[in-house]
């Protein structure tokens, strides 16, 4: 989602990260259909207007969602069920994004250290994961991991420390986000954040303090990989200028 006041024409930069991290929904694949047909479901056997629910929805983990209008749903087991009914039910009411599978299959090819860190649950991930045919990460974090989701930053600091058990400050992460819960949650661990510009505007994931926006992750590409030093070289194109 674009602006008026700039456009994407920033000159390849290329930067070098010790890991990157993932967001799913959004940055990797849209299932803006699926899910909102799911919540249509949802909200309509709570009582509750699906647009409301849908308005705060994206990004969240649904069990926060969820304790906002029927504590007694929120629960891991619950939430478990009806996610991995998902892909089963509106498979093809989701599509790959462009640029993610590319860069997946790159750099799991390159043995470069990279996570999937999602507010869904690991049912919803993998089911999508599976029917896509994308590639699956060796290091996942999902909404069963962490106590609070997005923006809260537990869930990228975990996803860090499955990269390196070994934590130290001086790792460079990189993170991929599309939501500002997200970009917030990435940019409070500490780490770099590049913005697909895909659900939410420019201006909103530069608020949430963005340091790159581009349109998907076709303007994200892995350069190389040196495995002795653990840093895997990226080129961003066409990023935002304003």
């Amino acid at each position: 989602m674009a602006s008026s006041h700039g456009d994407f024409s920033a000159p390849p930069e290329v930067t070098t990260f010790h890991g990157l991290l993932f967001d799913m929904d959004g940055t990797i694949i849209d299932s803006t259909p699926a899910i909102v047909k799911h919540w249509t479901t949802i909200g309509k056997e709570l009582g509750v207007d699906p647009a409301v629910i849908l308005a705060t929805s994206h990004g969240r983990r649904s069990i926060d969602v969820l304790k906002a209008y029927d504590p007694s749903r929120a629960t891991p087991e619950y939430v478990s069920k009806i996610e991995g009914q998902i892909p089963t039910l509106y498979g093809s009411d989701a599509v790959e994004l462009p640029g993610s599978r590319t860069l997946l299959a790159g750099l799991e090819a390159a043995g470069a250290p990279w996570a999937i860190v999602t507010s869904g649950s690991r049912p919803l991930v993998a089911g999508w994961l599976e029917l896509m045919k994308l590639t699956f990460p060796r290091n996942l974090v999902t909404a069963e991991d962490v106590p609070n989701g997005k923006p809260d930053p537990a869930c990228y600091r975990l996803g860090y420390s499955k990269l390196y058990p070994e934590v130290m400050d001086e790792h460079r992460i990189l993170v991929l986000e599309d939501a500002p819960a997200g970009v917030r949650a990435g940019k409070a661990a500490g780490f770099k954040v590049v913005a697909v510009a895909t659900s939410h505007s420019v201006e909103e994931v530069l608020e949430a303090g963005a340091d790159w926006v581009v349109k998907d992750l076709a303007s994200v590409k892995l350069v190389g990989y040196e495995a002795e030093k653990q840093e895997v070289s990226i080129e961003i194109t066409n990023a935002w200028v304003a």
